[in-house]
């Protein structure tokens, strides 16, 4: 009988996950204010940069800007709710690349909650164009 034993990596990554979906669920207004979300930011950045995955290349840009807008202190409601719409719809393709199932299943919990943040964003209320791309 043998144990897979989960590396250390992947628990952190998966905590990491935890706490990213965690966040965006509340309010991102509120949580904006907050001292550690850039933190937070950094710690996905690296998360994703450690994948070594040019296909997450996207991703990374996109978290990048994303920090960079909310440490600048005033919100641009139509540029966060761009950036998490294209961010959730990459983060769930991109849950295929996790090997580990638990990590997938993370992965692809955050595509959803960035989705959802982006239409907390826009306050619920998504245009045509970007229905579209969502779909495409």
């Amino acid at each position: 009988m043998s144990f897979h034993k989960i590396p250390k990596d992947d628990t952190q990554h998966q905590n990491h996950l935890d706490g990213a979906v965690g966040i965006l669920t509340g309010d991102l207004q509120e949580e904006a204010t907050k001292s550690g979300l850039d933190n937070h930011f950094q710690r996905w950045i690296e998360d994703l940069k450690d994948v070594n995955n040019p296909e997450l290349h996207q991703i990374v840009v996109d978290m990048q800007a994303l920090k960079a807008h909310f440490g600048g202190g005033t919100i641009d409601k139509d540029l966060v709710g761009q950036l998490l719409s294209r961010l959730g719809t990459n983060t769930s393709k991109a849950a295929v690349f996790a090997e580990n199932p638990n990590t997938a299943q993370r992965v692809a919990n955050l595509g959803e909650a960035l989705s959802a943040a982006a239409k907390q964003m826009r306050g619920g209320q998504s245009s045509p164009e970007q229905d579209l791309q969502q779909n495409s």
